[in-house]
């Protein structure tokens, strides 16, 4: 022991610290690694992450190989600091010398590495995963021992290595990951991924056009009022039926009627040879199903009808995509005609108007899980229909009943704050 100077033994010791450091930072960084960046990576070619891939896919050899290398340097290390304090300081020296050890160990070989390593877990584990491997086919034979021992010690409580833990991820831990990702996705797209995570919790009841509000064109009507509905009108596909939209016959394409009026061809018998034959959806079907409905039968347009066949409504594929884009055409229900902003704050709303396109366009957050239009909110609300003149509060918005039509709500005065002085205002026509 005399022959080995203090410097030398210093330098050993050193050099294990800083070993243990390593094996510390190693198992960090590669255990905190973004999994779904490290596969984007090593798809990409990157040599490191690859490697790391690779090791990740067996974690018990992994710790193997980091914990073995780990307790032997705070092994070594700990007879080394022991023999320099017998040799030059003696006996009574080793308790001080191990609390020292002990503390820089701690600091130097555990808390700084580790931070470092998951602070940075990329910087440390590509690095790392080229030295690790190697290692791992050195000492293959060691690390096969403890881990076999180890498992064979977990199988006796129980646990079943082979039974990995679902690394799918679930729909609410995606939106977190969309949220999150604030720095790298622009807020608008964020905004249409959630939204497509949403459809399946839509369906096409809460985006149709109710059947009180679709524009179709009945045949059993004048000529000349078809055609001046035909060219007058703001859609380019529109359901026919005769006599009621119980009796629906299909879709007519204003597009084929123009060009057959642009060829002079046009009469009522090849008007009625362009028409297409009615697409149906059935009533609660999620926008989900029915957009990828749309793309299996080349269609755009649908009629939902509930368990005995009754029309409930319409669906276009635009209320679909404006659910996930946003709205883009100004034509949509309830843009318009339906909810008009006066100079108080308040806003004159029809009882038909969809809560969705509230919420959407105004920002509002209006329960939708009981009632899809205004009309259903206040009368489930009341558990009866308000006469003219009624207030209530709902959900923290102050509604007036305006007027009413038969046994629903036509027009009413909805305030998002109620401490708004109230206003007399023109009401739209009935």
């Amino acid at each position: 022991m005399a022959d080995i100077s203090l410097s030398v033994l210093m330098s050993a010791l050193l050099f294990l610290v800083l070993l243990s450091a390593f094996f510390s930072a190693a198992e960090i960084g590669l255990m905190t690694l973004n999994r779904y960046r490290l596969h984007t990576l090593a798809n990409s070619g990157h040599r490191g992450a690859r490697i790391a891939r690779k090791l990740l896919e067996r974690p018990d050899r992994l710790l193997g190989v980091i914990l073995l290398g780990n307790n032997f340097a705070n092994i070594a290390a700990s007879s080394i600091v022991t023999l320099i304090a017998i040799e030059f300081y003696g006996e009574s020296a080793i308790a001080a010398a191990a609390g020292l050890l002990t503390f820089i160990i701690l600091v130097f070989s555990e808390v700084a590495p580790k931070t470092l390593a998951a602070l940075y877990p990329e910087r440390i584990a590509f690095p790392s995963a080229y030295i690790l491997l190697p290692l791992l086919w050195l000492i293959y034979p060691l690390v096969w021992l403890v881990n076999a021992i180890a498992n064979r010690t977990l199988r006796l409580f129980g646990v079943k290595l082979h039974n990995k833990p679902a690394t799918e991820v679930t729909a609410d831990e995606l939106r977190v990951l969309v949220r999150e990702a604030d720095v790298l996705i622009p807020a608008s797209h964020q905004d249409m991924l959630l939204a497509i995570l949403d459809l399946e919790k839509i369906t096409v009841n809460d985006v149709m056009v109710p059947r009180g509000k679709i524009e179709g064109v009945d045949l059993d009507a004048e000529w000349e009022d078809i055609i001046n509905q035909i060219t007058g009108s703001r859609y380019t596909r529109l359901p026919t039926y005769r006599g009621s939209l119980d009796n629906v016959t299909g879709i007519i394409h204003v597009r084929r009627v123009l060009n057959l009026m642009r060829k002079g061809t046009l009469d009522r018998e090849s008007f009625e040879q362009a028409i297409i034959e009615p697409y149906f959806i059935p009533s609660g079907t999620t926008l989900t199903t029915q957009l990828i409905n749309f793309r299996q039968v080349k269609r755009r347009i649908g009629m939902v009808v509930d368990e005995y066949g009754d029309i409930q409504g319409l669906v276009a594929l635009d209320e679909i995509l404006e659910e996930i884009v946003g709205d883009f055409s100004s034509h949509a229900v309830g843009k318009i005609e339906d909810v008009q902003q006066q100079a108080d704050g308040s806003y004159l709303v029809r009882g038909t108007v969809s809560l969705r396109d509230l919420n959407r366009q105004l920002a509002w957050d209006l329960p939708t899980d009981e009632s899809r239009t205004l009309n259903g909110l206040i009368v489930e609300y009341l558990e009866d229909i308000p006469e003219p003149g009624t207030s209530l509060m709902v959900h923290g918005y102050q509604v007036e009943i305006l007027r009413t039509r038969g046994t629903a709500i036509d027009i009413a005065r909805v305030r998002p704050t109620p401490d708004v002085p109230e206003e007399k205002d023109t009401l739209p026509p009935a």
